[in-house]
């Protein structure tokens, strides 16, 4: 009986990283396919047109988030694999790739040898889930909090967060809501300390990264 070859996805905006990846699935995988994309609408090109079985994608491209495809890429392809391989902090990060749909989360900074273990992983096991995420997962189950900083807000404090993230100042939402400016500013305080947070930026990353 012949055995399936594995059809590898994958998808960096440098070219450098992905032929990093290609030489190591050459040295650890005997038969395999590797298609690249170096964009997000590249990879949902690539992954509506071919039987993909792992995707190893990047967080971030010129063209977004890759956290906003990966229920697409699991609704065009439900048994495909998805390990996000990226440079941003694992432990701020992770679990919402996770909760997303990804099977897997390696950081860049790994070595050679855990990216190798990790890819063999997904290959046998369809998952690889490293000791850190494993903590934050395991740390998430008993603090939901964890997972998304957000929950952490009363739902009129995610309203008054929104209309910060979208520009508007303290004066603005006071009028929109129809209360005093003091008590925005009060709120406002209140969401910063919540969210361990300095400025309106940080706060405008938070909800682009963690919205649902």
């Amino acid at each position: 009986m012949l055995e399936h070859k594995t059809t590898f996805l994958l998808a960096d905006d440098h070219s450098l990283i992905r032929q990093g990846i290609v030489f190591l699935l050459e040295e650890i995988v005997l038969d395999c396919e590797i298609l690249q994309a170096s964009t997000l609408s590249k990879v949902l090109e690539t992954v509506e047109t071919n039987p993909i079985d792992i995707a190893i994608i990047d967080a971030h491209f010129p063209d977004g988030n890759s956290l906003t495809i990966i229920p697409q890429i699991k609704k065009t392809r439900p048994e495909i694999k998805i390990l996000i391989f990226t440079g941003i902090d694992e432990e701020i990060h992770a679990l919402k790739f996770i909760n997303a749909g990804a099977n897997g989360f390696l950081s860049k900074l790994s070595e050679e040898e855990e990216i190798k273990q990790a890819i063999m992983k997904m290959q046998t096991y369809g998952q690889y889930i490293s000791p850190v995420t494993q903590s934050l997962l395991m740390n998430s189950l008993q603090n939901p909090t964890i997972a998304n900083p957000l929950n952490r807000l009363t739902e009129r404090e995610m309203e008054i967060a929104e209309m910060y993230a979208k520009g508007l100042g303290n004066l603005e939402i006071a009028n929109k809501l129809d209360v005093k400016q003091n008590t925005i500013s009060t709120i406002k305080k209140r969401i910063f300390e919540k969210l361990n947070i300095q400025n309106i930026v940080e706060l405008s990353e938070l909800i682009k990264n963690n919205h649902q």
